[in-house]
């Protein structure tokens, strides 16, 4: 069977990735926008240019993708600096408590259903670390903000999956359906602390090797077999494959000799990864559900702004953070994307009756993806920590 269209696919989602970088760099957007711009145009809901077909491929793309995300940020979880690790411990904890306190008071005054409203507020403290980090990637940020949001998307979809797995519970307790209570808690530990468990376990065999083989193609097929295969045993035994390839990170950040080149070996090939999952992510985009928002979805907008602003500014106060990061931080933290639409989709299971559940996020997901990389750049810029491009580490063995 033929792959041509494929082919010609791939090579113009690079060339339009290159083509995003130029045009990102003199009008100051990221090109994660314009991909998902370009991609949604492209896409079956607007323009109609691909089949539909294309987009079968996507979750492939997206693991894919994400493991590699998931890795490169547990690179900036190494807590060699304990003042650093309890800086985004404290920030990520107000972060997602005072966001999905907020949506919960602000959806319960809306509605008054109690259950939407635990849900909704579980939901919002998802993020998107894969826009997040290419936003800094591609401005060549570096600095306090930057060190501190990059920690922060690495552990705060963690912080969401067992704030979630919790007022789950409590929303399937108040709506009469609490018969797979201790089903219900048991998986999400089981999918947060075996995924921890798993990355770290094989991070061993891997930071152990890790300076035993020389740069280059030995160290490359090291890097990816050992992210893939965390990936790929992750999703066979039922845990998160992004918490999975962050902990193996963590590992290889904090206890290899030479943790710089595996990760350097990855960076050398997330690029074409990510524009594929970007456009992918546009072209799959369903934009009829917009219009279904209504109140109920500018106002969990609204206040998911609010709590990330807030959310930071405590955290950074708690934490004796710099006053470049207690201003920033938070309004770096919008982007919102999977994890989101993956714990809509499991509460929409748990509770079919909350029909509007779904298209909310998924709607509220789009405006998010295509807000919050623009907002997080500027905030970047208003920090002061942004370069010229993309910039390199030092190649030596630290």
């Amino acid at each position: 069977m033929s792959h041509a269209l494929d082919l010609l696919l791939i090579g113009g989602i690079m060339l339009l990735a290159l083509a995003a970088h130029t045009i990102g760099q003199r009008l100051h957007v990221p090109r994660v926008t314009l991909l998902l711009l370009v991609g949604a145009l492209a896409g079956p809901e607007l323009l109609d240019l691909i089949p539909r077909s294309v987009s079968h491929n996507f979750s492939l793309v997206t693991e894919l993708t994400l493991a590699m995300v998931g890795f490169l940020l547990g690179e900036r979880m190494a807590f060699r600096d304990l003042r650093q690790g309890r800086e985004a411990i404290i920030i990520s904890l107000a972060v997602t408590l005072i966001t999905a306190l907020l949506i919960f008071v602000g959806i319960w005054l809306v509605t008054d259903n109690l259950v939407a409203s635990l849900l909704l507020a579980a939901i919002s403290t998802a993020t998107d670390p894969a826009a997040t980090l290419d936003v800094i990637r591609e401005t060549g940020a570096r600095g306090p903000l930057t060190r501190v949001v990059s920690q922060v998307v690495a552990i705060d979809d963690a912080w969401g999956a067992i704030l979630f797995s919790v007022l789950l519970v409590f929303a399937e307790l108040v709506s009469g359906n609490g018969a797979a209570l201790m089903e219900t808690v048991g998986h999400g530990f089981y999918e947060v602390l075996g995924a921890i468990a798993l990355g770290a376990l094989l991070g061993l065999p891997m930071a152990w090797m890790t300076g035993r083989l020389k740069p280059g193609e030995p160290m490359l097929l090291e890097s990816a077999g050992f992210v893939f295969l965390a990936a790929g045993i992750a999703g066979a035994i039922g845990v998160s494959y992004l918490l999975t390839c962050m902990a193996l990170g963590v590992m290889v950040a904090n206890r290899a000799h030479h943790h710089i080149r595996p990760f350097r070996s990855i960076e050398g090939i997330v690029e074409p990864f990510l524009a594929m999952f970007f456009f992918l992510a546009g072209f799959s985009l369903d934009w009829e559900v917009l219009p279904t928002l209504g109140v109920i979805g500018a106002v969990y907008i609204v206040v998911r702004i609010g709590g990330r602003v807030a959310g930071g500014y405590v955290g950074g106060v708690l934490a004796g953070s710099a006053h470049s990061v207690r201003v920033h931080n938070g309004a770096c933290l919008l982007p919102q994307a999977g994890v989101a639409v993956g714990l809509a989709l499991v509460a929409t299971d748990r509770m079919p009756e909350m029909t509007f559940l779904l298209p909310l996020v998924i709607g509220s997901t789009v405006l998010f993806e295509l807000l919050g990389p623009p907002i997080t750049m500027r905030q970047l810029r208003q920090a002061g920590e942004t370069g010229n491009g993309s910039y390199e580490e030092p190649d030596d063995d630290r």
